[in-house]
């Protein structure tokens, strides 16, 4: 099998599940490639797969305990031994990881195993062939671990920035930049789309729209400690922080104790990070009451008066009093302020509300979350928020690219056609 000549990178399809909210890629892996879906973890380490449930393929190889590559990818930390036939999932002197489930905070102990793994190439203009590579490291785990994961996930798919992700590897594989883009549709009926390799261009239906030209750019952070279930003595987090300096309703700053915001170089508590595996977005306790007494206020102004709050969210309008808009529902705008005033990601009403009807209720909620008094990051931007918003991480440059709505620009992320 041979690799194609990358030009426009690779296009993978991202769908979101309509019982957890969260989203998956869509993959080819094994010999002859299979179509596995994985949930999309923006801070995982590696990336990790059931190995339980009929793993057949011609060229999956185990890595032996003691060599420089066990070394290098799990720390050298654990050694597999097994006493049944040799399998996927069982090999003596085996090189051990620890695959983690950030959604519900657990981990196991497995084995780590090579195997081939092949994505789509295009940019939405033109479609490619599969790109493989035939040695892509990630783990086996136990069926157990997929717990709380989308139904159709069989594991985990790792866009961390450690050097055995899904982009890292990718980066390696095909000698690109180590660049990846996310367009996260808010369907669960149409797919938004995953860039690997390519720093653009990323066309959009109708009208070939490249988002790459639509991007701000912020520093993405390093927090100097890992925070996830397993954490290795002296390793930073693998997860992508920014520099959040304040937050604006209707274009008024909040009241945000400053330190919050800054991430502690002792412990790595503090600051804000992007995550996959949080549906909305969480603050600390006392930046979600500043944040939501400023909503409240602002949107007063728009006649706007609360009803009764719905679990998780304290902030709920009846749909009916709410006015919609291109961009979503009429109410404030939020703006995430990066390293000056002219740098901020914008939240329209589609991303910072989101709806609720059940059970004879029908209402539009704040869509953030209060995540306590010492919470170990003090905001996480969770998948509600970014939604519609093309997200580039360039791991050259140690920056993200942000779009803020592309549904200004006259496009959705389930506008990318993957079929031509």
């Amino acid at each position: 099998m041979s690799s194609p000549t990358l030009a426009s990178g690779f296009a993978v399809p991202v769908s979101k599940d309509a019982t957890t909210f969260l989203y998956s890629l869509r993959l080819y892996l094994k010999t002859p490639p299979q179509s596995t879906q994985l949930h999309l973890d923006l801070g995982a380490s590696f990336t990790w797969l059931d190995c339980d449930n009929n793993y057949t393929s011609s060229t999956y190889q185990h890595i032996p305990c003691g060599t420089a590559l066990c070394t290098s990818v799990g720390f050298n930390l654990a050694c597999s031994n097994c006493y049944q036939p040799p399998s996927p999932t069982c090999a003596n002197n085996t090189c051990g990881l620890f695959p983690e489930n950030s959604v519900t905070q657990k981990a196991a102990i497995s084995i780590a195993i090579i195997d081939s793994l092949a994505l789509p190439t295009s940019d939405g203009s033109t479609q490619g062939p599969l790109g493989f590579i035939p040695e892509y490291i990630f783990s086996c785990a136990p069926a157990s671990l997929r717990k709380g994961l989308p139904k159709k996930s069989k594991g985990v798919a790792a866009l961390g920035r450690s050097n055995y992700s899904l982009p890292a590897q990718v980066s390696r594989g095909f000698s690109t930049p180590n660049y990846f883009a996310l367009c996260l549709s808010p369907s669960t009926s149409d797919s938004g789309v995953a860039f690997f390799g390519s720093s653009g261009p990323y066309y959009f239906s109708p009208q070939n729209i490249d988002l790459s030209k639509s991007l701000t750019y912020t520093p993405l952070l390093l927090n100097p400690v890992g925070g996830t279930i397993i954490t290795y003595n002296g390793k930073p987090s693998d997860e992508y922080f920014i520099g959040l300096t304040s937050i604006k309703v209707n274009g008024k700053p909040i009241p945000i104790n400053g330190s919050l915001l800054a991430i502690n170089d002792e412990d790595g508590f503090g600051g804000t990070k992007l995550s996959t595996s949080t549906p909305h977005s969480i603050l600390q306790s006392s930046i979600y009451k500043a944040f939501t007494d400023a909503f409240l206020n602002e949107s007063a102004g728009l006649n706007l008066t609360v009803t009764n709050a719905v679990d998780p969210f304290t902030v709920c309008y009846p749909a009916a009093d709410v006015l919609n808009t291109r961009v979503g529902p009429a109410v404030p705008t939020v703006d995430l302020v990066m390293q000056s005033d002219d740098v901020f990601w914008r939240i329209f009403g589609a991303n910072s509300m989101t709806r609720i009807t059940k059970d004879g209720v029908d209402v539009w909620c704040l869509g953030f979350v209060d995540g306590g008094v010492n919470p170990r990051t003090a905001i996480v931007i969770g998948g509600h928020q970014i939604e519609d918003n093309l997200l580039q991480f360039d791991l050259e440059s140690k920056r993200l690219g942000f779009s803020s709505s592309v549904v200004l620009k006259g496009t959705t992320c389930d506008n990318f056609n993957f079929k031509k």
